[in-house]
C-alpha cells in the first residue's frame, strides 16, 4: 500500500471524501426541512397574530353611557338671551351704565352691545342719559 493513502479510522482518502460528502448532503437536506418547518411556523404566528388582532378590536373598551338624569318638574328655567342680559344689567343700575362697563359685565363684543342697545332703545326699553350712558326707561 502507499504512504499517506489511508487515514486514521481505517479509511482511505476517496472513502473519506465521499463519506464527508454524504455527510454534506444530508446536513443540507436536514437545513432544507429546517427552513420549511420554520415557513410553516412563521405562517402560522401570522394567522395568531391577525386573530389576536380581531379580537382587541371586537374586546376594545366602548364609550360608557352618558347617565340619564331625572327630569326636574318645576319651574323651568327661562332661557334668557342677550337682550335681556344687557337689560338686567341696565336696570341694576340707577344712575346709567357705560359702554365699557356693558362689554366687561356680559363678555359681549362692542358691535354686539351697539346692536343690543339699539334695539333696546326702539323697544322703549331703555333710554340715553348722555354719550354712552344708558339707563332704564
Amino acid at each position: 500500500m502507499r504512504q499517506g493513502t489511508e487515514r486514521e479510522g481505517g479509511y482511505t482518502i476517496n472513502q473519506e471524501r465521499m463519506r464527508k460528502g454524504i455527510m454534506m448532503k444530508q446536513l443540507k437536506k436536514d437545513v432544507r426541512a429546517v427552513v420549511r418547518d420554520l415557513k410553516r411556523l412563521t405562517q402560522m404566528t401570522e394567522k395568531i397574530v391577525k386573530q389576536l388582532e380581531k379580537l382587541d378590536k371586537a374586546q376594545a373598551p366602548k364609550k360608557p353611557k352618558a347617565k340619564v338624569r331625572k327630569k326636574v318638574v318645576g319651574k323651568k328655567a327661562k332661557k334668557t338671551n342677550p337682550s335681556d342680559t344687557v337689560l338686567a344689567i341696565i336696570k341694576r343700575r340707577k344712575k346709567g351704565i357705560d359702554v365699557a362697563t356693558l362689554e366687561k359685565r356680559t363678555g359681549f363684543k362692542k358691535n354686539n352691545l351697539r346692536a343690543i342697545i339699539f334695539r333696546l332703545r326702539k323697544k322703549g326699553e331703555i333710554k340715553s342719559e348722555g354719550k354712552g350712558l344708558y339707563i332704564k326707561a
